[in-house]
């Protein structure tokens, strides 16, 4: 193989522990911002209805513009989460 095999091998090697570590820092920011938008939702009690619903969805362009091809992901994660805080929040049915 020689040397070169190796180098090659380390290169990629790194730059899929890199492409990794993006990804997991990706999904952090992803869960923070979720947790922080249930936050607001659940705990503001100046927020309205109307506001709740503009961060919701701005938090799924906001994730979508993250992980563009995972909205099925997001409507079997997120989503029914959301829709949960709203209906106890609000009281909708």
């Amino acid at each position: 193989m020689g040397t070169q095999g190796w180098a090659e091998h380390d290169g990629n090697h790194s730059i899929e522990h890199e492409n990794q570590q993006e990804e997991a820092r990706k999904i952090r920011r992803l869960q923070m911002m979720m947790s922080m938008v249930m936050s607001v939702i659940g705990q503001d009690p100046d927020l309205t209805i109307e506001e709740a619903s503009e961060m919701a969805a701005n938090a799924k362009r906001a994730a979508l513009a993250m992980f563009p091809d995972k909205e099925l992901a997001y409507d079997l994660i997120y989503k029914p989460r959301l829709q949960r805080l709203m209906n106890e929040r609000y009281r909708l049915q």
